[in-house]
């Protein structure tokens, strides 16, 4: 049999006091937070890519509206809404990598489509940045 001093003294040891599981407890926020800043930040350096992806096959598409029909179209609308072709092999015109639809300008002689970023709106840095089919290499 143990005695009740050996019983207590090795259900100590085999357990964690307060100030271990706090220590184990903030070294394991700390990795958290590190890996979560730098899994955002994949994330954002991801959507950018995406759109800048999709920007160079939408830029593509008016590139061969043109060659076909002597003017840029008048909307991304009318890469897949026209009566010689779909110039995108798809239903609709995607939305960027944020959600929001992609702007075209163009004008006689050159045009241009634009992802305002993770804001939606003009302007801005890092992943709120502007990202122009003109300025894509």
């Amino acid at each position: 049999m143990h005695s009740a001093r050996q019983h207590r003294g090795s259900g100590a040891a085999a357990g964690f006091t307060l100030i271990e599981l706090m220590v184990v407890i903030a070294i394991l926020s700390i990795l958290a937070a590190v890996v979560g800043v730098n899994v955002l930040g994949a994330f954002g350096q991801g959507s950018v890519a995406a759109a800048k992806t999709e920007i160079k096959s939408l830029a593509d598409a008016v590139i061969m509206f043109k060659l076909e029909n002597g003017k840029f179209p008048s909307d991304l609308e009318t890469l897949i809404n026209n009566p010689k072709r779909n110039y995108l092999n798809k239903n609709e015109i995607p939305a960027d990598p944020w959600g929001n639809k992609y702007v075209f300008q163009a004008d006689g002689a050159n045009f241009r489509i634009i992802s305002y970023g993770a804001d939606g709106t003009p302007g801005g840095d890092g992943e709120n940045a502007d990202i122009a089919s003109d300025s894509i290499k």
